[in-house]
């Protein structure tokens, strides 16, 4: 164990993050995958904004929202790769503890942003079914707006207390962090207080908020089935949602087995953990724009036009 440091404030303290624990033989091939992940991710999210700031037939709702998704995907992905890159290439393990601690927020943070887009584009597909020759008057760029604010509120809502609890946490036990990025429980687990109350709060708030989102989701698409079986257009209306159920199974399944892993898992390996928390934040985000550029047709043909 390293030297105590309990000022919660430190800003000469750091921790040292692992990596993948248990991979150590072979960090060049991780940095490869990581790499190229992120590299697909940034071209196809930018791509993605592209096509849409430069179209104006894809100023509606559901575009702008993946618009709000492409950005998110950004972020998220940016907060972590750049860094483990550096843990696998250049071996600089080593970060700054309010580094670490503005990491922790922006991963959490997009985490909750993306699930209330995701919510938002499914009351967009409810609208534009259920309720087509009042879609645009339901859903102008006022509301939008509102539901944009709205999200971040709730996500600031949520991980800023929680911050505040893992950051408020005495730190004097070792400062190996057994992970690729400052996961908040990873981070608590070093604390010389008791890190539960922060445990339990980031489950309750996870589960609040994940759990709700999914039960409206599921409310939104009960609606949408119901109205499109009575219409002969019943395939075209599922047809339009293909491309958001896809992105739904991509984010909540992997995001709901790593949070619970991470929790409860003490079966699970550490190295096993950690992958499922890595693959959890990088996969969604690189298959997104591919998802959506080969399901959409107007998506596809302002990628084509544009090349």
């Amino acid at each position: 164990a390293s030297e105590p440091f309990n000022r919660p404030n430190s800003s000469s303290s750091s921790f040292t993050l692992v990596g993948v624990p248990s991979s150590e033989s072979f960090p060049t091939c991780w940095g490869i995958l990581f790499c190229s992940g992120y590299i697909i991710t940034l071209v196809g999210n930018g791509v993605v904004l592209l096509v849409i700031g430069l179209n104006n037939s894809l100023r509606d709702p559901i575009h702008l929202f993946l618009a709000m998704l492409a950005i998110i995907d950004v972020v998220m992905v940016t907060s972590i790769v750049p860094k483990m890159l550096s843990i696998f290439w250049l071996k600089s393990t080593e970060i700054g503890y309010m580094a670490c601690f503005v990491q922790m927020f922006l991963v959490h943070s997009t985490t909750s942003v993306e699930s209330g887009v995701l919510l938002a584009m499914a009351v967009d597909r409810y609208v534009a079914i259920c309720h087509p020759l009042r879609y645009q008057a339901i859903l102008n760029r006022q509301t939008i707006a509102q539901i944009g604010l709205a999200i971040v509120v709730r996500a600031l809502l949520f991980i800023v207390p929680l911050t505040g609890m893992v950051t408020n946490l005495p730190y004097c036990r070792s400062r190996v962090v057994p992970h690729s990025y400052c996961e908040h429980m990873a981070v608590a687990k070093l604390a010389c207080a008791d890190p539960r109350p922060s445990r339990l709060y980031s489950v309750a708030g996870s589960s609040l908020i994940v759990g709700m989102d999914m039960a409206f989701i599921a409310v939104s698409y009960g609606m949408i089935l119901k109205t499109a079986l009575r219409k002969k257009s019943c395939w075209k209306a599922f047809s339009t949602c293909g491309c958001h159920l896809c992105v739904l199974l991509l984010y909540y399944v992997p995001g709901i087995v790593s949070i619970y892993a991470q929790q409860f898992g003490s079966g699970i390996s550490v190295h096993a953990q950690v992958l499922l928390a890595d693959l959890y934040l990088t996969l969604p985000t690189m298959l997104n724009p591919i998802v959506y550029s080969i399901r959409t047709k107007q998506i596809r043909q302002a990628v084509l036009k544009l090349l």
